[in-house]
């Protein structure tokens, strides 16, 4: 499976103001470095080769970025270890601090490419329910068998027409506990589970 990302930004200025002048000029440049980045998969660009130009908001002030990789370190390499990370230190610059997330990551088949309102979608579900494995931020790091077990035991249920599906893991393991509750799992208070060792 590959990592998909979305993220945008509500720019302060016009793009063709002098005061974000620095940061489209070096859109092309920077966008060159991903392409060539270890992991880097697809983006999303127009004709004039960025996505500075593609409307997903009512906003036209909010501009998005969306790109395949092979892997979340890939993706963090390139963000972090790049050119690209002295734009990202003075985007206060030439971007508003949004209130909520900007960006999302979520994990796609291979030979996969997302719609650009598919990835809107997955935004507004990490906004409205918080980091799970369909939707998740650098905070979860959600692994693709994180994905896959969920979604077999919702096919596996739907399949067998089952009442219920029921999960359990370690009580003090709670990453799992985190995540099945996030997925709609309801923890059971009515009954206690006991194991005699042979």
């Amino acid at each position: 499976m590959k990592l998909a990302q979305l993220n945008i930004a509500k720019a302060k200025y016009p793009l063709d103001a002098p005061e974000i002048k620095e940061f489209v000029d070096n859109l092309d440049k920077v966008n060159a470095i991903a392409e060539n980045s270890d992991g880097f998969v697809w983006r999303l660009k127009d004709e004039s080769g960025d996505a500075t130009n593609i409307q997903l908001f009512d906003d036209p002030s909010i501009i998005v970025n969306m790109s395949i990789w092979d892997s979340v370190d890939d993706l963090k390499n390139f963000m972090f270890r790049t050119h690209h990370k002295d734009f990202m230190r003075r985007k206060s610059e030439w971007f508003y601090r949004l209130t909520e997330a900007n960006y999302v990551l979520w994990w796609i088949e291979d030979g996969e490419i997302p719609t650009p309102q598919h990835a809107v979608s997955r935004l507004d579900h990490l906004r409205e329910h918080g980091e799970t494995p369909y939707a998740f931020s650098f905070k979860s790091r959600f692994t693709p068998d994180d994905l896959l077990l969920l979604d077999r035991a919702d096919q596996l249920a739907k399949e067998t027409q089952a009442s219920f599906i029921m999960l359990s893991t370690a009580a003090d393991n709670l990453k799992a506990q985190n995540l099945y509750e996030k997925n709609h799992y309801e923890k059971d208070s009515e009954f206690f589970t006991y194991l005699k060792h042979c």
